[in-house]
């Protein structure tokens, strides 16, 4: 990661909710979220708070640098229509080498649908796609 990124930095990424965010959108081949209520998906609430983190880390990454999720703890606190902007407010809690803590909370113009915290850890693609490879390779899943 290139300086920069201190910690108590905050960002902002917004985005309207969707048909295919919705819970009816979910594994569209089961039935169970087939029958359950339009509203924004827990599911894609928590991608879009990791889309928000991303984008966040996106201008401190170093060439071949990318992240990945590896902690969420979020609380959906209302539902959101569809046709309703989402706005994620992300803020650098700590970081801790490769591990950069965010603090999140999502708005939907209505009310506070989300609050907690979401962790990101730094990978070099090309070594994190060799170690996929040698995975796939080990289980038998070469293309």
């Amino acid at each position: 990661m290139t300086p920069g990124l201190t910690i108590g930095a905050t960002a902002s990424h917004a985005m309207t909710v969707r048909e295919s965010h919705l819970v009816p959108a979910l594994f569209p081949e089961t039935r169970p979220f087939a029958d359950m209520p339009p509203v924004f998906a827990t599911a894609q609430m928590v991608a879009l708070v990791e889309w928000a983190c991303v984008e966040q880390l996106r201008p401190f990454y170093e060439s071949g640098e990318q992240s990945v999720g590896v902690h969420v703890d979020v609380d959906h606190r209302a539902p959101t229509l569809p046709g309703q902007t989402v706005t994620v407010e992300s803020e650098v809690e700590d970081i801790d080498g490769r591990f950069i803590w965010f603090r999140v909370n999502a708005r939907d113009g209505a009310n506070e649908i989300c609050r907690g915290r979401h962790r990101r850890a730094l990978i070099r693609r090309a070594e994190f796609d060799a170690r996929l490879a040698r995975q796939g390779a080990s289980l038998g899943l070469e293309d």
